[in-house]
C-alpha cells in the first residue's frame, strides 16, 4: 500500500502536524505500507528528520516573488490559515501532483490548516482515498475519512463540511501517539500515588516562537519549589529562542537541564510530577500518562484544546502567551498549586481518563480496512 502525506512544519506553524503524521507513517510501515511525504521548504521544516526515519520525502520550493498568497486569490473562500501554505492552493496542488502523480496512491493523508476541499478535489484524480487530519472544523473537506483527535470534539462539528459518505472519527481516544506512551501508562500512574514535586517538565512545543518558555522560567523565580527539584526544559533544534532559554536557565536556583532533539519524551513525562506546556498535540501525550499540566495557549487554534481539558479537570489553563499579566498569573498560580499537592492527584486521574494511547493503531486499522 502506498500512502502519501501532505504536511508541513515551520517556525510559524510549529512541528506538531509533521510529528503526528510521522507517528502514523511509522505504524503504517510496520504493517507493510510505503509512506511518502510532500513538504514545502519553509524555515524550520523537518524534511531531514522525516528522511532520517526512512520515509521518502518530496520537497516543494518556497514561493517566488509575486506568488505570496496575500497577492493571489483563487476561489471565493480562503481558509483562515491560508498564508501558512507559502503559495496559493492551486500552485501547491499542481506541484504536489507533479511530485507524486506517477505513484499508485492508496491513501492521500492531508494535515494542513491551509488546505480545503478545493485542493482535495484537484488531487482526487491521482489517489484512491483521501484522509484529512484536522482540529479546527472551520472549512469544507472532500475526503473519505476525517480525524479530529481533540478531546470533546463531536462528529456533528464536521457533518456539514464533508461528503455524506465520509467517515468522521473524533475525540482523544483516537489521538495519534507513539506506542511508548501506552506502554508507560501503568508505570506513570503507579508513581503518582504519592503526590510530589521532584521533577518539573517544561515543554512549549518544538518551536515556541513567542518565547513562552522564557516567561515560565522567569515566573519560577521565588516559587516554593523544593531546592532539590529538577527542572527539565525540552526544545526543538529549530527553536529560535534556544540560546536565550539556556541563558535564563542558568539564573535559576534549581538544577535545570535544557534538552534538544529528545528521543525519550514518553519516559521524561512518565518520570515528571508536573508539566508546564503548550495546549497543542502534546496535550494527549501528557494525558495518556496522567501527567498534571499547567497549560499556556500559544495560538488561537489551541484555545479549544485548552478549554476542553480545563473544563474536564484534566489540566489547568493559565492563559494565553499574549496576556500581559501572564507572568504575574504564573507566579500566583505556582504559590497556590505547589501548596496543595492533592490537586496533582485529582488532575492526574482526570487526565489519565482522556486517552489510553491506542489511537494510532485504531486509525491504522481503519486505513487498512478501507484501502
Amino acid at each position: 500500500m502506498n500512502v502519501v502525506f501532505r504536511v508541513d512544519a515551520s517556525i510559524e506553524m510549529g512541528i506538531g502536524h509533521v510529528m503526528r503524521c510521522l507517528t502514523l507513517a511509522d505504524a503504517l510501515r510496520d504493517e507493510g505500507a510505503h509512506c511518502h511525504f510532500v513538504c514545502r521548504e519553509h524555515l524550520g521544516n523537518l524534511i531531514d528528520q522525516i528522511a532520517s526515519r526512512g520515509h521518502q520525502v518530496y520537497s516543494l520550493p518556497l514561493c517566488q516573488v509575486g506568488q505570496h498568497p496575500d497577492n493571489i486569490q483563487i476561489g471565493k473562500f480562503r481558509p483562515s490559515h491560508f498564508h501558512w501554505l507559502g503559495c496559493d492552493w492551486l500552485t501547491d496542488a499542481r506541484q504536489t501532483t507533479d511530485c507524486i502523480g506517477l505513484l499508485n496512491i492508496d491513501w492521500l493523508i492531508v494535515d494542513h490548516y491551509a488546505l480545503d476541499d478545493c485542493w482535495e478535489k484537484y488531487l482526487r484524480t491521482i489517489c484512491s482515498k483521501i484522509m484529512v487530519i484536522d482540529d479546527l472544523a472551520d472549512r469544507n473537506h472532500d475526503c473519505d475519512l476525517l480525524l479530529d483527535q481533540t478531546f470533546g470534539r463531536s462528529n456533528q462539528d464536521y457533518k456539514q463540511q464533508v461528503p455524506a459518505a465520509c467517515t468522521i472519527v473524533t475525540g482523544a481516544k483516537y489521538a495519534l501517539l507513539r506506542p511508548e506512551f501506552a506502554a508507560l501508562r501503568s508505570y506513570s500512574l503507579k508513581r503518582r500515588k504519592e503526590p510530589r514535586l521532584g521533577q518539573l517538565l517544561i515543554s512549549m512545543g518544538g518551536i515556541d516562537k513567542e518565547n513562552a518558555t522564557s516567561k515560565v522560567l522567569q515566573a519560577l523565580k521565588g516559587s516554593p519549589l523544593h531546592k532539590d527539584c529538577q527542572i527539565i526544559v525540552v526544545m526543538g533544534e529549530n527553536a529560535p529562542w534556544l540560546e536565550n532559554i539556556r541563558f535564563h536557565a542558568k539564573e535559576l536556583l534549581w538544577k535545570v537541564e535544557v534538552k534538544v532533539k529528545v528521543a525519550n519524551m514518553a519516559q521524561l513525562m512518565a518520570d515528571s510530577d508536573l508539566a508546564i506546556g503548550a495546549a497543542g498535540s502534546t496535550s494527549w501525550e501528557r494525558c495518556c500518562l496522567g501527567l498534571p499540566t499547567l497549560m499556556i495557549v500559544l495560538a488561537d487554534n489551541q484555545e479549544v484544546i485548552a478549554s476542553a481539558l480545563h473544563k474536564g479537570d484534566a489540566a489547568l489553563n493559565i492563559g494565553a502567551v499574549s496576556d500581559p499579566y501572564l507572568l504575574n498569573n504564573l507566579k500566583n498560580i505556582f504559590d497556590d498549586f505547589f501548596s496543595n499537592r492533592k490537586m496533582l492527584n485529582n488532575m492526574s486521574a482526570s487526565a489519565y481518563a482522556v486517552t489510553a494511547g491506542q489511537g494510532t493503531s485504531l486509525i491504522v486499522d481503519r486505513l487498512l480496512e478501507k484501502a
